[in-house]
């Protein structure tokens, strides 16, 4: 008899089951070949920046960072970011101005050359010093020489061309005097005459600075002073040279007078009286001198403020003629540059701005003013403003979505900018053909919200909201955490733009976008969120459920009464409230408008537990979070919590793994044929309103009515559920109050993917009964949570952390002219429907019968002038599904016929996932993800009009999966997570791309779709323009005449093959992956073949050129000689030998 009523059971559920060849059959048409991982572009503030450079002509700006890493600047969307394979910091940045190259100098003593001329820019050339510390480097404009200064105070040449050392060398003991006896320190500066090429100035720390002469190798003057040295500028004319100290002063020196300083200056010292030395000052860490065609000059200095003002910020000072102008900045000062309108050191350099990079902040100061105003930075360099706590990526939203956000937050934009345009405007940049509305979204711990355009890979930031101004500030000083309005959790519709935002304090704000100002009263719902621990252990254990639930659901306009009319709720008075929101009316600016506020209360001295999941659905109205201690729905339509209840309580109080399992002969020997047990149904008064009162006869109906249901619940009669649920619907309906039931556990014994493994033992299930258990998904979703269900409803599914999923039927009646305004409540419904993954669930999605994804239900967005007309289009617009009297009334939707399946239910966990057909609840894919690690973040995207699930691991690997057969189409080592930063911020969206927080202020953009990537160099920017060069300054003929500039050294015969070869073990040439003998080093293949092929054949094109030039050159010389010859021979041939 048992056999038989196996193979009966297994002849039922495989007329349920749709068979493997059908689903199989599904089309799919993502392959490996449409994925391709690789970086697009980094967003942000440099993090610790350490260098900065600026090319003059092409109006470009490079940034070096401790990590090794490179930022180069243009105009708004030339953006690049270059990494250095050593992640040594950079500590010297020099461009070849205008020639598209840059030199970078790290701190492991390394060169390297830059080749800015493509849009990914590579190194060509590495020169690895091995023997001497690189301190200084400076290249002459128009040069190819680039001078070295090491930590012994030595002087080396290398060709910026072959990056090879020349054999010219100036030794530190030859440039100082011979009596000295102290090493004059390492080379802190380095920079030739601007009006004579053959003069070098050489700067040491300790104080000494050297007028070298490059022709005749020796000193031609020396200048000593008793403090060190930290910078030197030039005059332009090239007599005068200016030096910064560490005693906060400044020394002006006429090259032909070594003895003493022209003029010393103290800027921030106090004047002293009877001629004293001033007070020592900081020290000044850099100086610019700058002359303009006006007659003024400009000094302009870091640092060299007094000691004695404590708590004075970074300033930079500029003196401009006689005045004395002091800029604070917020940051400490790590370089500036003086952006001037030539290139060429001998002439007047004008100076228009001022770039001033910040330890945490650029910023550029216009000069041309005399309140010195900032430019309006185009960058996206204030992500980092206040720390950011959480992202969520948006791609292909609404069209309309990104102009409306625009326009209310430019009237948030400060005001005072300089009206000029931004100077770092090198590069171009045109907007690609593959572009799509893309937004991101970042919480901060300030607890502000920060919208920013990400289209076309650039970043805009577009409107910033403060949650901070939902609550009183009296009590900021009285909370424990730093941060107690920190974003930790954001859910948002774009179609509705709805807005949901969870904090560190355990409270949820729910905003709306608006177009006009409001100014009305904020509603507040506070939710007691208890575990059944303390439940157990609380002095209340002995109340009703109902005195319970109503200290479990407190509303503001509530909780008076509450307390008044039960003398058991005493101790609320002692519940702390870590937040206050404001009571009076909220004056709300355009844009997101607070309308609701909920906020999780303290539990006998304890905070409330931080909300570990949240989502949002604008088409049912409903928000719903969860956390350790249960679950929680509220209706922002009606202010209203529609249920709270804790994790145990969503399984009716009974471990899943101790459900009563059918057999045979136990349904025999029972006699009742009962499938689970629904002897927690009583405490269903838990989830009553605390605005129902005393309905303990509607409560007897009730209980006497799910009684019924439960005795009937029977294997023959299983259809009449519906029918039973319905009547008990109907009965609250008529008593006027919710009704809010408990999730009770199904086991569904024709599937084995719906219950846990019946080997479990009692031990282990009380081990699992202690563990706290975590909603860690939520999804709302038009769908089927039962097999007996003829039709998708709203439902509500919930993941936890013990790898649970389950189903929760909502029932929002649809508003009627009876009703107020369609003001009835909602009823939630257990379904019994329970599947078990391994490891916390991630993820929950659904799709189609043809394999599309199905987004979740949503409203398109309206706006209303006032609270009347908004709260009435709220209630016309809200999407309702009510239950019908009878099942047999309801009609299937089209194209479902009956026993089929209507969607499919993606549930992705840590370790595994599985694709189970509803509403037959089996399961037809199952993959396991990963054995050694675990999944951080999974989602399921669309991509090439297709949908694959991505997953991200904490190993670093990216992979992902095709849809509904788990196929593995892409897994790729892509990054280890170091930092929980990049495993806190990590998120994917559609068109495959992704983004992560890379440090602390940038963020990183990558895409693992092959046809974004093919597409990417379209979408890049250029760095490199053609440009012609500025002519130079005309010297004058008078000038030239009397000496007034010395004539050029030829640098060529000084430093090339006449100077002989440097000691091979003073550095070690090393060829780049951009050069020819890097792209030999790598790895074969056909594209390494091809790269070689292109270089090869662009160096054989250079040398034919160089060849046709020398071609072209011999035979002019040639012509010239035969025409010299022919002249010669005609004046000589008539005369005779004697006439010579």
């Amino acid at each position: 008899m048992r056999k038989f009523m196996r193979v009966l059971d297994g002849l039922t559920a495989s007329a349920q089951t749709p068979s493997r060849t059908e689903v199989e059959a599904l089309p799919e048409s993502l392959t490996s070949e449409h994925f391709q991982m690789c970086k697009t572009v980094r967003h942000g503030f440099p993090h610790q920046p350490t260098a900065l450079a600026f090319d003059t002509v092409q109006k470009i700006l490079a940034i070096g960072t401790k990590s090794g890493a490179l930022r180069l600047l243009g105009r708004p969307g030339v953006d690049c970011h270059c990494q250095h394979e050593s992640n040594s910091p950079v500590i010297l940045l020099q461009f070849l101005v205008n020639e598209g190259a840059l030199v970078s100098v790290c701190a492991d003593d390394s060169l390297h050359l830059w080749n800015l001329r493509q849009k990914r820019p590579a190194i060509l050339h590495s020169l690895k010093f091995n023997k001497e510390r690189i301190t200084c480097c400076h290249l002459p404009f128009q040069s190819k020489w680039l001078y070295i200064g090491s930590e012994r105070g030595n002087l080396h040449v290398v060709n910026v061309e072959s990056f090879v050392l020349s054999g010219y060398v100036v030794m530190w003991n030859k440039a100082i005097e011979l009596s000295t006896k102290d090493h004059p320190g390492s080379v802190v500066h380095i920079s030739d005459n601007p009006r004579d090429d053959g003069k070098l100035l050489v700067g040491y720390e300790q104080g000494t600075v050297v007028l070298w002469d490059l022709k005749s190798k020796k000193a031609e003057y020396r200048y000593y002073y008793d403090e060190a040295i930290h910078s030197v500028a030039w005059h332009h004319e090239g007599k005068q040279f200016l030096c910064s100290h560490s005693d906060g002063s400044l020394t002006m020196w006429n090259i032909r007078n070594p003895g003493k300083p022209a003029q010393i200056m103290v800027p921030h010292a106090k004047t002293q009286k009877d001629g004293k030395k001033p007070e020592p000052c900081k020290p000044i860490l850099k100086v610019e001198y700058k002359t303009s065609r006006s007659g003024d000059t400009f000094v302009i200095f870091s640092g060299g403020l007094a000691y004695d003002k404590a708590g004075r910020r970074p300033s930079l000072t500029v003196m401009q003629g006689k005045d004395i102008s002091v800029l604070e900045m917020d940051f400490p000062i790590v370089d500036f540059i003086t952006l001037c309108e030539t290139p060429y050191p001998s002439d007047f350099q004008d100076p228009y701005a001022v770039v001033v990079l910040h330890e945490k902040d650029l910023v550029v100061i216009d000069l041309t003013q005399n309140s010195y105003p900032v430019f309006d930075n185009p960058y996206a360099m204030d992500i980092h403003e206040s720390p950011v706590t959480c992202c969520e990526y948006f791609a292909d939203c609404p069209m309309d979505v990104i102009p409306a956000l625009y326009s209310v937050g430019a009237k948030q934009k400060r005001q005072g900018y300089s009206k000029k345009e931004w100077p770092i405007n090198g590069g171009s940049w045109e907007l690609g053909t593959q572009s799509f509305p893309e937004i991101i979204i970042t919480g901060h711990a300030d607890g502000s919200v920060k919208f920013w355009d990400a289209s076309a890979i650039s970043l805009q930031h577009l409107y910033r909201l403060k949650t901070s101004k939902v609550f009183e500030k009296a009590h900021l000083r009285d909370l424990p955490d730093e941060d107690p309005f920190a974003v930790q959790i954001l859910s948002w519709c774009p179609e509705s733009r709805v807005l949901c935002v969870t904090g560190v304090s355990a409270h949820v704000i729910m905003y709306r976008f608006s177009r006009f100002e409001s100014n009305v009263e904020l509603v507040a719902l506070e939710v007691r969120m208890q575990s059944d621990a303390d439940n157990d252990e609380s002095p209340q254990g002995d109340q009703s459920p109902l005195q319970q639930q109503q200290q479990a659901v407190v509303t503001r306009s509530h909780s008076v009464p509450i307390a008044e009319s039960n003398p058991n709720t005493t101790n609320i008075a002692s519940t702390l409230e870590s937040l206050k929101v404001k009571s009076n009316a909220l004056k709300q600016q355009a844009g997101y408008q607070a309308e609701l506020a909920i906020q999780s209360l303290w539990v006998y001295g304890e905070p409330p537990q931080q909300i570990t999941s949240l989502e949002l659905n604008s088409a049912y109205s409903l928000v719903a979070f969860g956390n350790s201690n249960g679950l929680a729905i509220v209706d922002y339509l009606q202010k209203s919590i529609l249920l709270n209840v804790s994790t145990m309580e969503i399984y009716n109080l009974c471990d899943p793994s101790q459900r009563q399992l059918r057999s045979p002969r136990k349904g025999k020997q029972s006699g009742s044929g009962d499938i689970t047990d629904f002897s927690g149904l009583q405490e269903s008064e838990r989830s009553k309103s605390p605005t129902s009162g005393d309905h303990s006869q509607e409560d007897k109906v009730v209980s006497k009515t799910w009684l019924r249901v439960r005795n009937k619940i029977t294997r023959p009669t299983m259809a009449n559920i519906v029918t039973e649920i319905v009547s008990v619907v109907i009965i609250a309906a008529k008593h006027s109050r919710k009704l809010s039931l408990p999730t009770h556990q199904k086991l569904d014994f024709d599937t084995r993917e719906s219950s846990f493994s019946r080997s479990r033992s009692s031990s282990v299930s009380s081990i699992d009964k202690e563990a706290r258990e975590v909603i860690t998904a939520i999804r709302f979703a038009d769908s089927i949570t039962s097999k007996y269900s003829v039709g998708p409803t709203p439902c509500l599914w919930l993941g936890t952390s013990l790898g649970i999923v389950l189903g929760i039927t909502l029932n929002l009646p649809l508003a009627s002219a009876d009703d107020q305004k369609g003001k009835q409540p909602g009823i939630v419904l257990p379904s019994g429907t329970v599947f078990k993954l391994k490891g916390a669930i991630l993820r929950l999605a659904f799709l189609a019968t043809d394999g599309s994804l199905l987004p979740a239900p949503a409203e398109a967005w309206w706006d209303a002038k006032g609270p009347e007309e908004k709260e009435a289009t709220s209630y016309a617009k809200r999407k309702a599904t009510s239950l019908s009297t009878s099942p047999s009334n309801q009609e299937l939707p089209a194209g479902l016929a009956p026993g089929t399946d209507s969607c499919y239910a993606l549930l992705c966990s840590e370790k595994q996932a599985k694709v189970v057909s509803l509403p037959t609840q089996s399961c037809i894919h199952r993959h396991s993800i990963t054995e050694t690690s675990f999944v951080l973040h999974a989602d399921a995207v669309s991509l090439a009009g297709s949908v694959c699930l991505a997953c991200f691991c904490a190993n670093g690997h990216i992979m992902t999966f095709s849809l509904p057969s788990l196929r593995p189409l892409l897994d790729v080592n892509y990054l280890p997570v170091t930092d929980m930063r990049i495993a806190r911020t990590f998120c994917f969206a559609h068109e495959g791309q992704a983004l992560y927080l890379s440090s602390p202020t940038e963020i990183q953009r990558l895409t693992f779709s092959q046809e974004m990537c093919e597409n990417l160099q379209e979408m890049l920017g250029e760095l490199f323009t053609p440009v012609e060069t500025p002519e130079a300054p005309n010297r004058g003929f008078f000038k030239g005449f009397f000496g007034g500039n010395a004539p050029c050294v030829d640098r060529e015969e000084l430093f090339g093959e006449a100077a002989g070869r440097a000691s091979r073990n003073l550095a070690q040439h090393v060829p780049g992956p951009g050069s020819l003998e890097g792209v030999r080093c790598s790895a074969t293949g056909v594209a390494a073949e091809l790269a070689r092929a292109r270089l090869a054949l662009d160096e054989r094109g250079q040398h034919l050129g160089e060849l046709d030039e020398r071609t072209a050159a011999m035979a002019a010389s040639a012509e010239v000689f035969s025409r010299q010859a022919y002249l010669l021979m005609t004046k000589y041939k008539d005369k005779r030998w004697y006439q010579f």
